[in-house]
Parts: structure tokens; C-alpha cells; sequence
């Protein structure tokens, strides 16, 4: 370990990680480089765009202003650990596919993060809470009703299945 690298210990997406990072290495670069993780994306890489936006304990986070020693000792949870396993995909991802909440892509692991943190603590919402929710996730390709239908569709699935 050198003067400007700390040893540092996360979990990310269930699975433990000792690594030692350069003090200003960010979450994302962290996550997408050491850890090969590249669900990830970084658009405007200031915070704004949301696409970088990860889950730590559960909360959301902008990862490209996060720095990687900052999240020694937390739980990570990236786009690639949304499905419960490799066969099945979160009812989220799901209606994202029945709603065509999707197009590029580039924006999708932030919106599905965002949302995933705003249906935990919000799980019937209305249309206007959920834009007000993603109002913080550029999205240039669908215009955004794709993705609201998606969310709305999917809070009513998981408050069926419980």
C-alpha cells in the first residue's frame, strides 16, 4: 500500500471484495475497472445525469462522485445485482421490457437503481411522484413515459406478490 492508496473491503452484490484503490479513485471507476462491473455508466460524470447511480445500503448514490475509500465497509448493489439469479429478472427489468422503458440503454442501470430505492419506500405511487422520483436521470432516447408506465407497472406486481 502506498501513501495515496488505501486497502479497502465492500460487498458488491452480495459478493465480499478486499481491495487496495488510489485515495481518488472513484466508486464508479472502482466498480467498472477493478471490479469489472460495467452496468455501471458514467455520462456526465458531475452528479448530474444519474447514470452513474448505484445503491449503497440500500441507498442511492451517484457513483462518479463517490470515492471508492468511501465505501469501505458498505453494501454495494449494482445494476448486475438487481435479477434474484441469472434466470430471472427483477419485476422492474421486467416491465421495463413490457414497456419499452429501455432504447439506448445508457441511462437504464441508473433509472432501475433510482427506482429501486423509490419503490422500497414508495410502493404504490402515483405518475407524478414516479417523474418526480426519476427527475434526476436524463434519459434522451424514450421520453420518459416508457419508463414511468415500466415503474408504475412493476410496483403493482411487487405489491402483489407480497
Amino acid at each position: 500500500m502506498t501513501m495515496d492508496s488505501r486497502d479497502i473491503v465492500v460487498t458488491v452484490n452480495g459478493i465480499r471484495h478486499e481491495a487496495t484503490v488510489k485515495t481518488r479513485v472513484t466508486l464508479a471507476d472502482f466498480l467498472r475497472h477493478q471490479l469489472e462491473l460495467t452496468g455501471t455508466h458514467l455520462g456526465c460524470e458531475h452528479g448530474v445525469c444519474g447514470a452513474c447511480t448505484v445503491l449503497v445500503d440500500g441507498r442511492t448514490a451517484r457513483s462518479c462522485l463517490m470515492l471508492a475509500v468511501q465505501a469501505h465497509g458498505h453494501e454495494i448493489r449494482t445494476v448486475e445485482g438487481i435479477a434474484p439469479n441469472a434466470k430471472e429478472l427483477h419485476p422492474l427489468q421486467t416491465a421495463f421490457q413490457k414497456h419499452h422503458g429501455l432504447q439506448c440503454g445508457f441511462c437504464t442501470p441508473g433509472m432501475l437503481t433510482t427506482l429501486i430505492e423509490f419503490l422500497h419506500d414508495n410502493p404504490d405511487p402515483t405518475e407524478a411522484e414516479v417523474r418526480i422520483a426519476i427527475s434526476g436521470n436524463l434519459c434522451r432516447c424514450t421520453g420518459y413515459q416508457g419508463i414511468v408506465d415500466a415503474a408504475l407497472d412493476a410496483a403493482k406486481t411487487m405489491r402483489n406478490s407480497t
